[in-house]
């Protein structure tokens, strides 16, 4: 009688079963896409020599739309080369990563780790690569988002992004006094994973936001005092604000007031609605899908100016972004409004992001040591909980242990 088989997790024969038409609406897809690319190309043509003129447009009609359209604060025919970083430069990265709380767990607390990185190019010094691990386990720091109707899970991450924010303005004054020390006098660049426009602070109430953005544009400050350029790096970005803003040229109406012409276009009740919409026929398409067909590595398009409502809190560090043929993609790369005033600061850090891509094979190399030091594996998750059993042990603490569901689902027959 043969053992029956408890490991098998996934049943890849049903699950082909499913996948059979995946190829064919995959290419459905592909050939749509080239047609939408066609579209927005012949938008552009439209929109160039008229983008002043849509520029104040979407200035005076933009809070009638129910999209989020940036504007362009260069030519829309701007195809511009990107240098490499000169051979002595510094660049400094932030991620982080958490254990979340359970109840299951020997006590109710979550940890929050930010990995380090500072890594010098040129200067015959030795890179920076740790992490600062902090532990959350008062009542008054686990509950207190509760009160806005926030989960304690959810509260974590924000703490996250605050503590990644900080730690990088540190390191930035910490090494900026020590460059100034010893007169090297390099370029420095601080970089981050992902947007720097915090979407999710929009639906928070005011006294909650005003505990996450008042200190990373603290931060910010301090970075834009020791005059190191902030870049957030956006690898396969979803975004179609630059797309948005050819709605406009494609709009048939006197006045682009989307409301009153055309009621809720964005999609919200549909796909096919905001496809339908006059404006809409190269929908859905996204920026970094257009600017692959235009840009030739090493080439960025023009910087826009992002609308989103959130930016009107950030005051002189509004986002600006451009997109970035960095050879294996074209990623999304955002600075604030005072790099972007700095056209050789803003051009430095171009230069040394291109260049992080270049020597990560595809990806910065900062931000993927970064990530590799903050990254909490499951290992570190086990010796942590151990580690904090032994220390409520020595407390003189009773009974203490995991739940039994946890303690059944680590013995699992499985």
């Amino acid at each position: 009688m043969g053992v029956p088989n408890f490991c098998a997790m996934l049943d890849l024969m049903k699950l082909a079963r499913q996948m059979q038409g995946i190829s064919q609406h995959l290419s459905q897809e592909a050939a749509a896409a080239q047609e939408r690319v066609a579209a927005a190309r012949r938008l552009l043509a439209i929109a160039a020599p008229r983008q002043g003129d849509l520029v104040a447009q979407a200035e005076t009609w933009g809070d009638r739309a129910p999209f989020t359209a940036a504007q362009p604060t260069e030519s829309l025919q701007l195809r511009a080369a990107v240098d490499a970083a000169p051979e002595a430069h510094t660049v400094l990265a932030t991620d982080g990563s958490q254990i979340s709380p359970s109840h299951h767990e020997i006590a109710y607390c979550y940890l929050i780790n930010v990995g380090r990185v500072v890594l010098h190019y040129g200067q015959s010094r030795f890179p920076l690569l740790d992490s600062l691990p902090e532990v959350v386990y008062r009542a008054e720091d686990l509950y207190l988002s509760r009160q806005w109707g926030i989960s304690t899970e959810e509260w974590m991450g924000h703490r996250r992004t605050v503590a990644e924010a900080v730690v990088l303005a540190e390191l930035g004054e910490a090494v900026q006094g020590t460059l100034t020390a010893d007169g090297s006098g390099v370029p420095v660049l601080a970089l981050v994973d992902g947007s720097l426009i915090y979407w999710f602070l929009e639906a928070l109430p005011g006294e909650a936001r005003d505990r996450i953005l008042p200190p990373i544009l603290d931060s910010w400050e301090r970075l834009r005092r020791q005059n190191i350029p902030l870049v957030g790096y956006l690898s396969a970005s979803r975004s179609g604000e630059a797309m948005n803003f050819l709605r406009f040229a494609a709009c048939p109406f006197t006045q682009p007031d989307c409301q009153t012409h055309c009621g809720n276009g964005d999609g919200s009740e549909g796909r096919g609605q905001a496809e339908r919409a006059p404006c809409g026929g190269f929908l859905p398409l996204r920026d970094a899908t257009f600017w692959a067909t235009e840009l030739e590595p090493g080439q960025r398009s023009p910087f826009w100016r992002s609308t989103a409502s959130i930016l009107d809190l950030y005051g002189d560090h509004r986002v600006y972004f451009c997109y970035l043929n960095v050879g294996p993609e074209v990623a999304r790369v955002e600075v604030p409004q005072w790099v972007m005033a700095d056209a050789a600061l803003c051009e430095m850090a171009l230069s040394m992001v291109l260049t992080q891509v270049q020597k990560g094979y595809g990806y910065p190399v900062a931000l993927a040591e970064a990530h590799n030091q903050a990254v909490v594996r499951g290992g570190d998750r086990s010796r942590f909980f151990a580690l904090l059993e032994q220390e409520m042990i020595r407390a003189g603490l009773k009974n203490v242990g995991t739940s039994y569901k946890e303690a059944r689902k680590r013995g699992s027959i499985a």
